[in-house]
């Protein structure tokens, strides 16, 4: 589905929901999200915060809302990687048991530092709490 051409199909949601089949956002997006170690992230936040902006300036609510989805999306996971050696939380060989956490990396927790920062920039934005506002009102 085209979320450009049908816009009004867009539902917000929670947190990262939607971002990994949402088109044509996921393609424009989704090959500059990176956040291996801090200097990466930082280029990979830079651009995809420059993509918000400019579906901002075009009034692409939905367009701008993904952007912010994967600027949310490059903390999580960083996050992720920076608590749990491999990313990975459950031991599936052991009914999925949580491993311990604090086992990751640092360059991941400075990773997700960058991306948190951008987030929360987007976030902050005055133009798209007003987009987002209005869209909930009209669709829901």
């Amino acid at each position: 589905m085209d979320y450009r051409k049908q816009p009004e199909l867009y539902w917000v949601g929670k947190g990262e929901q939607g971002v990994l089949i949402c088109q044509p956002y996921k393609e424009e997006i989704s090959k500059f999200w990176r956040f291996k170690n801090e200097e990466i992230a930082k280029e990979s936040s830079a651009v995809i915060y420059q993509l918000f902006k400019e579906y901002l300036a075009e009034d692409d609510f939905v367009g701008a809302d993904m952007a912010g989805k994967y600027l949310q999306m490059g903390y999580t996971r960083a996050r992720r990687y920076a608590n749990y050696k491999g990313g990975k939380k459950y031991d599936k060989e052991d009914n999925y048991s949580i491993l311990e956490r604090g086992t990751g990396e640092e360059e991941k927790a400075r990773a997700a530092t960058v991306f948190y920062t951008a987030w929360k920039n987007a976030e902050a934005d005055v133009k798209y709490a007003r987009l987002k506002k209005e869209w909930k009102t009209k669709y829901g």
